[in-house]
């Protein structure tokens, strides 16, 4: 099998401190970096877990997660890790909101991690299982309702219908009759191959996103034990509850934290993830229409009080919610990891480059609520490759870089590359005296006068870009003359980076189960030892 290693760098928006993460094992010791995280990815200080002040109890977790192993159709690997989780294990944690179909590529890489993360840790002789935490409670269903595919003319987005959407969390959204004509048209655009299958057993009418979803990772995964939670229901908020009060009790304290972090990343050259504003708290409430609306805490004359969708609730009154329906309240994105490291045994977390981004802003909330920070891996980064990629790469001997560009900048450099070699060396002699000759220049007139050096410069800026234009027309004729070229850019462009994106982030894991010529789930497993810290690339 055909695998390179890049460095992270190669992918493009990262966040500066995710980079700096991913380097901190060779980082100076006063490395900034190193004041927001326990310790560096790559050591092994996470294998042991922390001690959090709030421990879980097992045999409600383990009951909790029974019941909805059953209900995705867990097979006999997870209900032995649940076993094992009774006993004492320790979790790898990681998780994904739930998309369609799965979500894109990144949500299998990301449950790989964690399974493979969990191995290594066990058989280092501390017990470990895996954990995938679906992010369900979020309320942006326009953020999940799709699902990228590639077609043969192009990227194809799908989306669903879904009529009697409020504000409510998403995973509690009826899939109805209307996803019946989007699983036709993916099983029309993967040419029914067996994971359309898998796809109508876990999406149907009669269930909502969350089970769909949950039904489907857990499949993929089955022979690994991967653990698949929802933590949205009453049972899984009421052992989160003591994060949940103390966030209402200690407010202000709290938000003073955030306030304070966010200026000490600031200074060190860092930006946060997740806005904190005067109002801001960490908790969302479910309204009693449904709703999912953020808790605010305004100045109102001298007191402080909470307000949601217009009404006004006191400390006490969100105490009161809590108690009789704590599944009504739930966490905002830095308050939700330290929610689910109450919840469960966490020796680590599974994270993208966004996620260790807001760790680094959230560290504050784990030291007041759970007494320290869970560590946080970065998750395998890869760009899979299928069996006609790879053979159109190989014959144009190109790279992950070569990909990483429009359709049209590739088919010139490919065409570039198939000119006869006597128009190769005469281009490429034309140009290299007519810079040289150019420069020459450039450095009498400017030794002569600084303004017409300046001029200079411009001039002979115009005369490279034309020798440029030669080049292209050189190259274009060459396209005329072998179409295929066009084509072959075409495909792989569109396969490794669709819509100048990274392909993890935006194709569907799906349809990658389509193309590789083994089980992509077990193959990911192995691939997530992480020898290469940065990103992969590897034909499936």
């Amino acid at each position: 099998m055909s695998a390179e290693c890049y460095p992270i760098s190669i992918l493009p928006h990262l966040p500066q401190i995710f980079r700096d993460y991913t380097e901190m094992r060779t980082a100076p010791a006063d490395a900034p970096v190193r004041r927001f995280y326990p310790c560096s990815p790559f050591d092994n200080c996470w294998k042991q877990g922390t001690t959090p002040a709030l421990q879980p109890d097992r045999d409600v977790l383990v009951t909790a997660l029974r019941e909805q192993a059953l209900r995705f159709g867990a097979g006999a690997s997870t209900f032995a890790n649940l076993d094992k989780l009774r006993d004492g294990a320790r979790a790898v944690v990681t998780g994904q909101q739930v998309g369609l179909f799965g979500g894109p590529a990144l949500t299998l890489l990301k449950a790989a991690t964690a399974v493979r993360k969990a191995q290594v840790a066990s058989e280092a002789g501390v017990p470990h299982v895996p954990v995938f935490w679906m992010a369900t409670e979020d309320h942006d269903l326009d953020e999940v309702n799709q699902a990228t595919l590639l077609g043969k003319s192009g990227l194809i987005k799908l989306r669903s219908q879904f009529p009697s959407h409020r504000a409510q969390p998403v995973g509690d959204m009826l899939l109805g009759e209307a996803i019946e004509p989007v699983l036709a048209e993916v099983e029309e655009l993967l040419g029914f191959a067996p994971v359309t299958e898998l796809l109508r057993a876990s999406y149907t009418p009669q269930d909502t996103l969350s089970c769909s979803f949950g039904k489907f990772i857990t499949a993929v995964f089955r022979e690994h034990g991967l653990i698949v939670l929802d933590a949205s229901s009453l049972k899984f908020h009421a052992m989160g509850a003591p994060v949940l009060r103390y966030a209402i009790e200690h407010a202000d304290e709290l938000h003073e934290a955030l306030t304070e972090q966010g200026r000490a990343l600031e200074a060190a050259g860092y930006s946060s993830q997740v806005l904190v504003t005067d109002e801001n708290t960490l908790l969302f409430l479910i309204d009693e229409n449904g709703s999912r609306v953020p808790l605010r805490r305004p100045a109102v004359g001298g007191g402080r009080t909470w307000q949601a969708a217009g009404r006004t609730y006191s400390t006490g009154d969100l105490l009161a919610i809590l108690h009789e329906s704590p599944e009504r309240l739930s966490p905002n994105a830095l308050l939700r990891p330290v929610f689910q490291d109450s919840i469960l045994p966490t020796s680590a977390y599974v994270g993208g480059p966004a996620e260790i981004a807001y760790f680094a802003q959230c560290k504050p909330l784990y030291e007041r609520i759970l007494g320290a920070m869970t560590p946080v891996l970065p998750r395998l980064s890869a760009t899979l490759v299928p069996p006609a990629i790879r053979t159109v790469m190989d014959r144009h001997e190109l790279t992950l870089r070569d990909a990483m560009m429009s359709a049209d900048g590739l088919a010139q450099r490919l065409a570039a590359r198939a000119m006869p070699i006597e128009g190769k060396r005469r281009i490429a002699a034309a140009g290299n005296a007519l810079d040289s000759e150019l420069q020459d220049v450039q450095h009498w007139m400017t030794a002569t006068d600084d303004g017409l050096g300046r001029s200079a410069a411009v001039a002979a800026n115009k005369m490279r870009y034309q020798m440029n234009r030669l080049r292209r027309l050189a190259a274009n004729w060459q396209l005329e003359r072998e179409q295929f070229l066009r084509r072959h850019a075409e495909a792989v462009t569109r396969t490794l980076y669709p819509d100048h994106h990274p392909q993890e982030r935006l194709l569907t894991g799906a349809q990658m189960m389509t193309w590789s010529t083994v089980d992509l789930a077990s193959l990911l497993v192995n691939e997530a030892e992480q020898e290469c810290p940065g990103h992969r690339v590897f034909d499936i």
